[in-house]
């Protein structure tokens, strides 16, 4: 979530820029030092690769750190790694000590994995100076003795082994030679595309390529992220099946064969996302509580809720035009420029429910209030090993489905021609759907003059002497469109991002681009199943359950996207958009829908991996409390 760019209305909850002390809700908090340490590794996360699975096991080992350092001075919670007790101490030199001890361990932990962050400097320089803000020597490194220093330090020293053998390879900066592509890179530049295995990942070559925060890249081709990160050790996963997975939801919708036809309708099910995002569609829809939301799990089948449980009245209305909507709920959750990734856009959704003022800090909303530092590391402890094993979990299925990204499946299917009418131009099998007023075959009554005349279709020769210019900006000799696939969608960003937007248009099928900046267009990584879905419905059932109540602090949390100056591929919305939760499930479940207005992903790798992410999120917030109230076995 770009902080830098979000301008939060402050009604229920947000108050989301990493002050140390923070007006949220009416009320100023002081953070505690273990929010202070989750605050830096977030500043970090925003300039480091956005690699989400190596995100979310940093967030959790800090986790592990800060919780493990408070737990020895408890008498009977129970530390993950280091299980040794500090005992005797009066009430000021044990809140001292905690205070300490936690530093160290944190201090300790972060200066090892962000040692090779991409911005290194700035991220350890940051470090050392919360250090000497919170009063406490840098050089200090011993692990002797019982002071609050050699405590943080022992525990940090046990996380760091953990680490070095935990599967990830970080000494390696996780990489994974042991995976490779099928398929060769599509050069997005270039229309059309076909694949050895269409069913299987490809990497995207760019002329110019960046990470979705901004950074550049060396290589304009693709590698994928994480492609070994089903076998790094999880916190409450058990029992891999035979396919060496957790929690497997079979494969996703294959072309050809029994699911077909799946396949070929989420796929135009994205199209026809794509098709949506222009605030010039005359389409208004009420976007409030009232009426979106409380769905099902692993649907979209919710109607909203009649009355907000904590002021007993209805939620008002909230309308908005459907193109504004979908592209500010594409751009919020894309994790885009400045951004934590989801595992820590979900720690930023949890530090801003800690700070609204009517959260009374009651583990799972009874017995007594717990002091802030208790609440927050115990919250980080669960929060993060959930969206770890999300991780995990997630990306073991990436690896070993290795299935397609939507922009590979539309271009490959396209090329390939149409499936719909085997008497009509261009027919495959294994061709992309026509549907009226969606994806159509390109005729001689329709191109070069008729509904397809702003088509253009040119052969890939860069420096022709007269060429013509396709719809995606590329040069080259012009041919006849006739035959081929035409869609209704977004076509790419606008030249001036800042002073205008794209629309939506006829555009060669072949063309199709996902509504993401140029110089990212999708992850590096395969698509099933989603990972932003994942994510968000484990932290969601943490929150849910932590706090005692699926509801966000006073029934409602919103964020409001300002005319003409929220989004970042393209000017808009073109009118204020309020995106408004009641729970923490109708968050998660808009990240999960968000990527496909994004063209990211289809509505399969979305609905299975909600299901999973609330399986990991119980499992991860049971397992916790058993070393919270001391029971857990080894």
């Amino acid at each position: 979530m770009g902080a830098r760019y979000l301008k939060i209305l402050v009604v229920a909850l947000f108050c989301l820029f990493p002050f140390s002390a923070c007006k949220s809700g009416g009320s100023v908090t002081v953070q505690s030092v273990a929010r202070q340490w989750d605050e830096a590794i977030l500043a970090a996360i925003r300039i480091d690769t956005p690699r989400p699975p190596v995100h979310a096991r940093n967030l959790w080992h800090l986790s592990i750190a800060m919780y493990d350092a408070w737990a020895v001075y408890d008498a009977t919670a129970k530390g993950y790694l280091t299980t040794e007790k500090v005992t005797g101490l009066g009430p000021d030199a044990l809140a001292a000590g905690r205070r300490e001890a936690i530093s160290y361990a944190a201090y300790g932990v972060l200066k090892n994995r962000y040692a090779l962050s991409v911005n290194a400097s700035v991220s350890l320089a940051t470090f050392d100076n919360l250090m000497k803000t919170l009063g406490y020597d840098i050089s200090v490194t011993t692990t002797a003795g019982n002071t609050p220093a050699a405590v943080g330090n022992r525990v940090a020293a046990a996380v760091i082994a953990f680490g070095d053998s935990d599967g990830s390879n970080q000494a390696g900066n996780y990489a994974d030679p042991s995976y490779a592509s099928v398929n060769a890179p599509l050069i997005v530049k270039f229309p059309g595309d076909t694949m050895a295995d269409p069913n299987r990942w490809q990497p995207l070559t760019l002329d110019a390529t960046f990470t979705q925060n901004g950074l550049p890249v060396s290589n304009n081709t693709q590698k994928f992220v994480g492609s070994q990160w089903g076998d790094v050790k999880a916190f409450a996963l058990t029992g891999k099946n035979a396919n060496n997975s957790y929690i497997d939801p079979g494969p996703p919708p294959l072309l050809g064969g029994a699911s077909d036809a799946e396949f070929k309708s989420e796929m135009l099910e994205v199209v026809r996302k794509s098709g949506v995002l222009s605030p010039d569609l005359d389409v208004q829809i009420d976007i409030s509580p009232g009426a979106y939301g409380n769905n099902p799990l692993g649907t979209n089948d919710g109607a909203g809720y009649a009355v907000n449980p904590v002021t007993r009245r209805p939620y008002p209305p909230q309308v908005a035009k459907l193109g504004d909507f979908a592209r500010v709920l594409a751009e919020f959750w894309a994790d885009g420029p400045n951004s934590e990734t989801p595992p820590g856009h979900w720690n930023v959704l949890a530090n801003q429910v800690s700070d609204h003022s009517s959260e009374t800090h009651q583990f799972q909303g009874a017995g007594p209030s717990l002091d802030r530092l208790e609440w927050d590391v115990k919250l980080y402890f669960a929060l993060n090993a959930a969206v770890h094993d999300a991780a995990v979990n997630c990306w073991g299925l990436k690896r070993i489905y290795d299935s397609v990204r939507p922009i590979s499946a539309i271009r490959t299917m396209a090329t390939l021609g149409q499936s719909s009418d085997p008497s009509a131009a261009s027919y495959d099998p294994e061709g992309l759907p026509l549907v009226d007023g969606l994806s159509e075959l390109i005729t001689n009554e329709t191109w070069p003059s008729g509904k397809h005349a702003g088509i253009q279709c040119c052969t890939n020769l860069v420096g022709d002497p007269a060429p013509c210019v396709d719809s995606v900006g590329n040069p080259g000799l012009q041919v006849s469109c006739v035959g081929e696939v035409a869609v209704q969608a977004w076509p790419g960003q606008p030249a001036d991002r800042v002073n205008d937007y794209s629309g939506v248009r006829w555009i060669r099928a072949k063309e199709w681009v996902p509504y993401q900046l140029a110089t990212f267009v999708t992850p590096a990584f395969a698509a099933y199943n989603s990972g932003h879905s994942t994510f968000s419905r484990a932290a969601a059932e943490v929150l849910a359950a932590f706090t005692g109540s699926g509801f966000f602090p006073g029934g409602l949390a919103e964020v409001v996207a300002p005319k003409d100056s929220f989004l970042k591929f393209e000017r808009g919305p073109s009118e204020d958009v309020h995106l408004q939760w009641a729970t923490y499930f109708d968050a998660s479940d808009q990240a999960g829908q968000s990527r496909i207005y994004g063209g990211i992903h289809i509505r399969a790798d979305d609905v299975t991996a909600r299901k999973a992410g609330s399986q990991i999120g119980q499992s991860a917030f049971l397992k916790a409390k058993t070393y919270f109230d001391g029971t857990t076995s080894p």
